[in-house]
């Protein structure tokens, strides 16, 4: 291999698992007979020895989180190596190339972008910036990162365990309209080689893990080859439970396979149910109604699968009544230890090249370059008000470890008292050692 220390992948985000977004490029690289090395700004400072070692330093920022960071990274890079050349790439860079640009940025690359990054090194540049084409995959390429135990956790019932994750498929062929994939991806989406996804399980499990999860946008994008990637996993690795996301909508039509996915050792599954409000679902696009919610539901808990749903309670067409009701509804159905609090908080991102900026509430929306967003206000003063409220807590309790019901309690509090209801009042959960299983990284943006 040529060039060992001179490209640099940078990752600083992926919820909190060892980073696919630089094992991906490195694997690519070292095909090309490269030898990069990879550096994960989320778990360890980063090397200034490394930086100024580099020729090309390359920023993976495939979510928000991690363009806000890599945009300090590229400063701190620039001012410790100004000659070396920087790329950003992954699904947040495509949609923030113009800013990139400015902020001096050589390359912005999006979607399938790993050979176009080999190619653009070797002095090749790509005839277009996002890249929807099949890709040869190789298998990821992840000695260089650090071990599994500076990562996530799954956390149960009678102890944490080691967790690694896995790409069965990358892209979405859906258009979910406030979801920034398909202003990248345009509906599609590409799998990746059985062959591929089990070897990279299998030296995960080698080195420990207990638990995988398949980070896939939507694991049920392609049924046939998700199946077959689970059956296969649970052959070779029947004591390593796993997860996977999977849309309201795939669990509705898949409903028949959820039985043998609880057999074959899925613990949860994590699926993005929004609201429940049906305007707000239609708004979106989401492709699934309220009652849809409450069928998939007990698909995936009959099949012996815990319930994890995620939530985007804020947007300009949320009413106070679809916050008080998403909270009833998780009260109800026992979901309190099923969500994890930030859930809560969590507000419409409206980035460059978002589908909802087609949206006439929505067009005229100023992008603000601190946020890196269309920013946006609710027509009604309270649920500013009340999001602010609930950020607040949610922060708080969370920098103290607080339990999830304590901080439940207090969300529906505030939100019980700016809508004239009554606040306080039990709800039902399930005792501690039946807990619902989930991950330690809580982020999801």
């Amino acid at each position: 291999m040529t060039g060992s220390g001179e490209i640099l992948l940078v990752s600083c985000y992926e919820l909190g698992h060892a980073p696919l977004g630089i094992a991906w490029p490195a694997a690519f690289l070292e095909r090309a007979g490269f030898a990069p090395d990879l550096h994960d700004v989320s778990v360890e400072p980063l090397d200034e020895n490394k930086v100024r070692r580099a020729r090309i330093v390359a920023i993976s920022v495939p979510m928000h989180t991690a363009l806000r960071l890599g945009l300090d990274v590229a400063r701190r890079v620039r001012a410790l190596n100004p000659s070396c050349k920087i790329a950003f790439f992954g699904l947040y860079a495509a949609l923030h190339a113009d800013l990139l640009r400015r902020e001096g940025a050589d390359i912005v690359l999006g979607g399938e972008c790993e050979q176009a990054l080999v190619d653009w090194i070797e002095g090749h540049p790509p005839q277009s910036p996002v890249v929807r084409e099949r890709l040869d995959f190789p298998l990821p390429s992840r000695a260089r990162l650090p071990g599994l135990d500076r990562y996530a956790r799954l956390v149960r019932p009678g102890g944490d365990v080691l967790a690694g994750a896995v790409e069965a498929s990358r892209g979405c062929k859906h258009l979910c309209r406030h979801c920034p994939i398909p202003a990248v991806y345009q509906g599609r989406f590409f799998t990746v080689p059985a062959d591929v996804v089990i070897e990279d399980a299998r030296r995960q499990v080698a080195a420990g893990a207990a638990h995988i999860t398949f980070s896939d946008p939507d694991f049920m994008n392609g049924p046939g080859h998700a199946m077959k990637v689970a059956r296969r996993f649970h052959s070779e690795f029947p004591g390593v439970t796993f997860d996977a996301t999977i849309k309201v909508e795939h669990i509705l039509r898949q409903r028949g396979v959820f039985a043998e996915l609880g057999r074959l050792g899925c613990l949860f599954v994590v699926s993005a149910v929004e609201s429940m409000s049906d305007d707000v679902l239609a708004r979106l696009h989401k492709g699934h109604t309220r009652a849809d919610v409450f069928t998939a539901l007990d698909v995936v808990e009959q099949s012996g699968i815990a319930f994890r749903p995620s939530w985007l309670p804020f947007t300009p067409w949320s009413t106070l009544h679809d916050y008080t009701d998403m909270l009833d509804f998780v009260a109800a159905k026992d979901l309190v230890d099923n969500v994890d609090p930030v859930q809560f908080a969590i507000r419409l991102l409206v980035p460059p090249g978002s589908l909802l900026l087609a949206d006439p509430d929505l067009a005229g929306c100023p992008f603000d370059p601190e946020k890196l967003a269309h920013v946006w206000v609710h027509p009604d003063p309270r649920m500013d008000r009340l999001h602010a409220d609930v950020a607040e807590i949610v922060e708080a309790d969370a920098r103290q470890c607080k339990d999830a019901g304590e901080t439940f309690a207090r969300v529906r509090d505030v939100a019980h008292r700016l809508a004239g209801l009554e606040v306080g009042g039990r709800f039902l959960r399930r005792p501690r050692d039946r807990a619902a299983p989930r991950l330690s990284e809580p982020w999801f943006c």
